[in-house]
């Protein structure tokens, strides 16, 4: 492993400006991982939790503890924790085709969604099978210039047709602040006061354990997210969850399985252990990612590229934005990173369409678990301002040396 010179000093210099953020990353840390040790303290979490079960799954300890486990975690009434979800994407159109019916409406408060997600609500083009394609009616507010949510226009949005609002707590593919715990208890309680029975949904992917609270416990009615992200630790190798008030996520259940049988049913043949597992060691795993952001937010500042955010911001989510305002930087950064991953370390990254995509993607991800957004991984769709979305890092050591790879790849271009 050679770096050249510059990239050696930038490394040292960036470390120097990172290391005054790390302490709160750290204390947020060990908040969490008291929460979950609790957690799994209280429910006497034991060995034969961790066994398989087949057919229907019907009475699966091992599941069924861990929904309630992640229900407590959350601060909310119950979830569903499961691997037969193949995606977050998955997940969070099961909340919305559970709760949403025919005539009902439902508003984006933080803007366009992420770029899957549209195909699932069907609102820039029709999708068969789309939300719009079942006769729900959709439309968003803009974030401000400043990348905020609007709040003035909420009450001007939500009308007597809106059953739910769409609350993404991520930055998806743009360039905006992503929302904190307390930005999103103030979009709830807005939203509430406007029209009570209105279901609050948030798009949590990305922003587990960041906070020492999730969105359900600030006033989400329910949320959905990924498992090879943050919650999985890097050890669960599939699934996604869905928590948040025991009616609302029963009704998602009957999307996933079928009305009538709902969270009843759904078996593991390989077990629990890694998603135990993967949880409790979470919280942990996430800091060291938050703290690889923060690194790479130090380096590519230094080296005279936009990024977002800065490193002495406040994070909520992992997602790291580094704009580098041509598609050939762009490739450059992923295959960088990519010579640095631990798996497929050979592999040049391409662009390429994607299912779900609007626009060709780049992507590295030389991870153990295929497309584990948790591990050290960048991607971005090529089209303006050209940046590019680093997340995961399941150590900070592997970050370190994967931000300065891109980071070398990328100079060549220069």
């Amino acid at each position: 492993m050679c770096f050249s010179q510059k990239i050696t000093a930038l490394r040292s210099k960036a470390l120097a400006e990172a290391k005054p953020f790390y302490a709160l990353v750290d204390d947020i840390g060990v908040q969490n991982t008291e929460r979950v040790l609790r957690t799994f303290r209280e429910h006497q979490i034991s060995s034969y939790h961790f066994s398989a079960s087949t057919g229907y799954g019907y009475n699966d300890a091992g599941r069924d503890k861990l929904e309630k486990v992640w229900a407590d975690i959350c601060g909310t009434e119950k979830a569903l924790v499961r691997t037969q979800f193949v995606s977050g994407t998955h997940a969070l159109a099961t909340v919305l085709f559970g709760i949403l019916r025919p005539g009902d409406e439902l508003v984006s408060v933080t803007g366009t969604p992420y770029d899957t997600m549209q195909a699932v609500i069907g609102c820039t083009a029709p999708t068969p099978g789309s939300l719009c394609d079942f006769g729900v009616a959709y439309r968003e507010i803009a974030m401000t210039s400043d990348g905020k949510v609007d709040f003035s226009k909420i009450g001007q949005a939500i009308t007597t047709k809106t059953k739910a609002v769409l609350i993404q707590r991520s930055r998806g593919y743009s360039m905006r602040n992503p929302l904190t715990i307390q930005d999103i208890s103030s979009i709830c309680a807005k939203v509430k006061s406007i029209k009570p029975d209105c279901i609050c949904f948030v798009d949590n992917c990305y922003g587990e354990f960041v906070d020492t609270m999730e969105p359900t416990a600030a006033g989400a009615d329910i949320m959905a997210g990924s498992l090879i992200k943050n919650p999985g630790g890097g050890l669960a190798a599939t699934g996604a969850y869905i928590a948040g008030k025991a009616e609302l996520v029963e009704l998602a259940s009957y999307r996933l399985t079928a009305p009538g049988i709902g969270s009843e049913v759904g078996c593991s043949t390989d077990g629990y252990r890694l998603l135990y597992q993967g949880l409790f060691m979470a919280p942990h795993v996430t800091a060291q990612a938050v703290k690889g952001a923060i690194f790479a937010a130090a380096f590519f500042t230094l080296l005279g590229y936009v990024t977002f955010p800065l490193p002495s911001e406040r994070r909520s989510d992992i997602i790291q934005a580094i704009q580098l305002d041509s598609p050939e930087k762009m490739v450059a950064f992923c295959r960088g990173l990519q010579q640095y991953s631990p798996v497929d370390s050979h592999v040049k990254p391409e662009p390429s369409g994607m299912p779900g995509y609007s626009d060709s993607v780049v992507m590295a991800g030389g991870t153990f678990v295929q497309g584990a957004s948790i591990e050290l991984s960048a991607d971005g769709p090529l089209r303006s301002p050209y940046a590019v979305y680093l997340q995961g890092g399941l150590t900070l050591e592997h970050a370190i040396i994967g931000i300065m790879g891109a980071a070398e790849a990328v100079l060549r271009i220069n």
